[in-house]
């Protein structure tokens, strides 16, 4: 069994769970819910009773389709519930592509930052996060959500994605973030079709091999409403997807996995510590 140690996260000696806060009106799951700061925090504060080990924090919707805010706008909706988050003592990451915003969040109490263009929507976001210290989600992104499902064309999408990664992680390197900092997340859904993400999910172990702590993030996303479709082809409803994001949960931190990012906490807590249990036996 693989465990990974990242520094100022949690380490407990399984897949961590990273529970998500969208400050949204328009994410693809439950924009809208959370909108209101004193309801985001306390939202984030159940997801911990929960079980959760991480809260991420966001404030701009990557929906496919989705259409930019102001970094004005993403600051306003972010930094007030990380930083009572991080008062209450609750690990806080921030799910951001603007180095304004990490920076800002970071000062606020962030122990991490999830950037899901992988320092490529913002030149400056590695610079913020070597001199930060905290760790890096660098994922695998082709472009930004008006744009990102015309460039979903791979020959062999887990070869492809893990070299893009090595590509990414060569670059933040050079700009200073060190070794220890960078977690790899493969971008389930962001420019990748249905086939893709399934390949990747499959290729996990592959993707662990560039060596360095991996993040999952399949919860509520099209490909697994579009697997759980009607007899008619109508897709499953978003959150009428968990216990199939809960089964992908399941394989990512079977496969070593370092964390996962799920919206419905509790079940893939469990998930986590039975998969936990199961592989100390076999020890």
């Amino acid at each position: 069994m693989t465990t990974w140690s990242v520094p100022g996260m949690p380490d407990v000696g399984r897949c961590l769970v990273m529970g998500v806060v969208n400050v949204t009106p328009d994410s693809f799951s439950d924009g809208g819910q959370w909108f209101d700061p004193a309801i985001a925090v306390r939202h984030g504060l159940e997801l911990v009773e929960q079980g959760a080990d991480i809260v991420d924090v966001g404030g701009e919707s990557t929906r496919p389709g989705a259409a930019r805010v102001s970094l004005e706008e993403e600051l306003a909706r972010v930094e007030p519930v990380i930083r009572e988050l991080s008062r209450e003592g609750v690990t806080v990451s921030v799910d951001t592509m603007r180095a304004e915003v990490a920076q800002a969040a970071v000062e606020a109490g962030a122990k991490l930052v999830n950037d899901v263009s992988g320092g490529l929507a913002d030149p400056a976001m590695p610079r913020i996060v070597a001199a930060s210290g905290v760790p890096y989600v660098v994922m695998h992104w082709r472009g930004h959500s008006h744009a990102m499902d015309s460039r979903a064309v791979y020959g062999d999408v887990v070869t492809e994605v893990r070299e893009e990664l090595a590509k990414r992680v060569a670059s933040v390197l050079a700009e200073g973030v060190a070794e220890n900092q960078i977690v790899l997340d493969p971008g389930l859904g962001f420019s990748k079709n249905a086939e893709h993400n399934w390949k990747l999910i499959a290729g996990i172990d592959q993707l662990g091999e560039l060596g360095y702590p991996l993040i999952i993030g399949a919860s509520r996303k099209r490909f697994l409403g579009r697997l759980l479709a009607d007899p008619d082809g109508a897709p499953r409803p978003f959150s009428q997807s968990d216990d199939a994001t809960l089964a992908v949960t399941t394989l990512a931190a079977q496969a070593g996995a370092w964390c996962v990012r799920v919206h419905d906490v509790r079940p893939n807590a469990d998930a986590v510590r039975v998969v936990a249990a199961v592989q100390g036996a076999r020890s």
